[in-house]
Order: C-alpha cells, then sequence, then structure tokens
C-alpha cells in the first residue's frame, strides 16, 4: 500500500493545540506553510477521509467564549435548542461546495445541532443579508464560508455587536482573531500555489510559457495561491516565464472564454496554472477548441481535486491536482465545542492536502477517495 493510500485509511489526526479528535496520533507540526513540504513528484499525499491537521498557528492564547471580543455567553450547541447559522458561499452546482455543505450538513445532524443555513451564489451583498437573517431567525454562533475575504463587514459587525461568534471555513475574512471572529480553518493556499508551480515546471522541462487563470479578486485564496505560484516560479525557474494573467472568477465559463482569448493573443502557450479546477475545466475545453491537445501541448495543473479533473490527471491531460479538503463539517464542529468549552482554539489552523498526480490519481478513484 503506498503513502496515499496509508494516509487515507489512517484515522483522522485533528489537532488544534489542544484539540484532538478521534485519532491514533496527534502532531503539531508548528509550520504553517507544511503543504509547501510535501514531494510534488513522490505520488504521495495525505489525504484522509476527514481532514488533518498540518499545523495550528499559535499566535497567543488559544480563543474561548470568555475571551472572544471581551465574552460572549456559553454554549451547548450539541442541546438541540442552540441555533447554530451556515452561511455557504457559492452554489453546490460546484462539487467543492456540494461536498463542503454535506459534511457541515452530515455532522450536524450526527451531533443534534440544530442547523439553519444559507447559500448567497457568489453574492458577497446576499451573503451579508443572509447571515443577517440568520441571526434575526436566533442563530446564536455562525459557521461562515466567505465569498469575499474583505466584504463581510457589515454582517461581522452586527455578529459582534450582539456577542455571537464567528467561525471562519476555506477562505479567511477582515478582522482579528477572537475580535471579530474566532477562527480560520482551511488549507495552506500559498503552499498549494508552490506545489503546482513545481509541477509544472517539470511537466515543462522548467522552460514554459504559463497562463494564469486566478480566482475571484478580493479574498485570500485568489491572492495566496497567485502569489505562491508567481513566487516560487520567479526563487526556482528562471526559463518559466508567465505572460497573461487574468481572472475567470472560479467559473469553467468563465475559465473557457478568459483562455480562448489568452491563447489568440499569446499562441505561444505551452503551460497553464487554473486556480481551481473549476476554471480548469473550462481552460481545458478551449485548448482542445484551438486545435490543441491538453497533456501535450498544453500542460494544465489545478488545485481543488474535484472527480472530474483527478479523472483527466489520471488519463494524462491534467498533469497535476493539488486537493483542497472540503470535508469541514467534524473539525468546525469540534472547534466550536471547544471553544465554548476550556481548550479553545488557535487564530490560524491548516489542514493537510493531497496531491493527485499520474503516479496516484487512478488508485485514489478507484478506491472512491475523490469528492
Amino acid at each position: 500500500m503506498n503513502a496515499y493510500l496509508r494516509a487515507r485509511s489512517a484515522a483522522a489526526v485533528v489537532v488544534t493545540a489542544g484539540l484532538c479528535l478521534v485519532a491514533t496520533a496527534c502532531t503539531n507540526s508548528g509550520s504553517s506553510d507544511s503543504a509547501s513540504s510535501q514531494n510534488p513528484q513522490s505520488g504521495a499525499t495525505n489525504s484522509a477521509a476527514e481532514q488533518k491537521i498540518a499545523s495550528s498557528a499559535a499566535a497567543g492564547p488559544a480563543c474561548t467564549s470568555a475571551t472572544y471580543a471581551g465574552g460572549v455567553p456559553k454554549l451547548d450547541i450539541t442541546d438541540g435548542k442552540t441555533v447554530v447559522g451556515f452561511s455557504q458561499s457559492e452554489s453546490t452546482s460546484n462539487p467543492f461546495r456540494a461536498t463542503e455543505t454535506a459534511s457541515i450538513t452530515a455532522e450536524a445532524k450526527k451531533l443534534h445541532v440544530k442547523l439553519i443555513q444559507r447559500n448567497a451564489n457568489a453574492d458577497v451583498n446576499a451573503q451579508n443579508s443572509q447571515i443577517e437573517d440568520m441571526i434575526a431567525q436566533g442563530a446564536k454562533v455562525l459557521v461562515v464560508a466567505p465569498e469575499n475575504s474583505d466584504g463581510l463587514g457589515p454582517a461581522l459587525a452586527q455578529a459582534k455587536a450582539k456577542k455571537i461568534p464567528v467561525l471562519t471555513i476555506d477562505r479567511t475574512a477582515g478582522g482579528t482573531a477572537c475580535t471579530d471572529f474566532m477562527s480560520f480553518v482551511g488549507s495552506d493556499f500559498y503552499g498549494q500555489a508552490g506545489i503546482a508551480a513545481d509541477d509544472l515546471a517539470t511537466a515543462t522541462g522548467k522552460k514554459a510559457q504559463v497562463a494564469i487563470l486566478s480566482g475571484t479578486p478580493g479574498n485570500n485564496v485568489t491572492t495566496d495561491r497567485t502569489k505562491g505560484f508567481q513566487d516560487r516560479i520567479r526563487s526556482t525557474y528562471p526559463d518559466v516565464k508567465v505572460v497573461a494573467s487574468q481572472t475567470a472568477n472560479f467559473d469553467q465559463t468563465d475559465g473557457q472564454k478568459v483562455m480562448e482569448q489568452l491563447l489568440q493573443a499569446h499562441p505561444g502557450i505551452n503551460a497553464v496554472y487554473a486556480e481551481n479546477d473549476e476554471m480548469a475545466l473550462g481552460a481545458l475545453q478551449a485548448v482542445r477548441s484551438a486545435g490543441k491537445t491538453p497533456g501535450k501541448d498544453v500542460k494544465v495543473v489545478s488545485i481543488d481535486g474535484i472527480k472530474q479533473v483527478v479523472q483527466d490527471v489520471s488519463g494524462g491531460q491534467v498533469v497535476a491536482d493539488i486537493e483542497t479538503n472540503p470535508r469541514f463539517g467534524p473539525l468546525a464542529f469540534q472547534a466550536l465545542q471547544d471553544f465554548y468549552g476550556t481548550k479553545g482554539v488557535q487564530a490560524k489552523v491548516i489542514i493537510q492536502d493531497g496531491h493527485f498526480t499520474a503516479k496516484n490519481a487512478k488508485q485514489a478513484l478507484d478506491q472512491g477517495l475523490v469528492y
């Protein structure tokens, strides 16, 4: 059994500076850039059926209900009465969002949590309104996947004024941990991008003309995935040149349109870095429409790890896909329980993600380990 399958079959390890879920071991790497330490060509991955923690960045004492924003009421979220609100940022037609929502919903049901939820469908103004609506409907604590890192000020301010704590998952929100939100739980987006750069450089013999399809402006995922890729290219691969970079809003249709335009403007493009799988799928269609062969004429690397793109990795159309694990349910609700207990949660909790390459993609698919 290779490292990928060993990791997927292992009991989930979840650590947040004193927080350890059902596990065989509890470790803390002490580094928020753990993803970049993986060998991108090894074919190994640290992915698991539920999330594992790569590190918990200690920035002082853990945040508890007694210390959050001067203190908030202590709650038992599993009493069947306390209302927990979940705000999803984007449509569940996106496999990542569907899996994320299903994980939150399933864990709430398992723990007998009274959950209400809303979906903003990629509209930050709608997300603000929906969060405020959940507060009006009695939500006493919120789990939020922000659409925009800087755009939730009104909703967060109202939650803070009413002493309603907010746990952010997947993307960060503006403000200060343990004051405006309790913690961020998510991936090392900068580290993911470094792995993507290594993959693309190796696949092109360290000489390429690269197009970047970047995500929605205004959130930390886009910022970190862009900067991480460009920093690695500049520092390590002098003959890998980024000839074009344009947002495609994490959307498949936009990804295809933007990629078609970029191929016309820069016919020498032979590599694509897509900051999520939806854009990668659009780029693949654009490459084919241009009469080129993905995996041969144009090398593509992406991030997220949805089944359709991992299938393309297995089939040779995509070089590699770095997983972003969307199964937040168990970790999010354990963080809430510890927040209301004595352990608390740290300001930033970085999860371990997998890395799908030609060496392990088929095995992952055969084992049903891809969402």
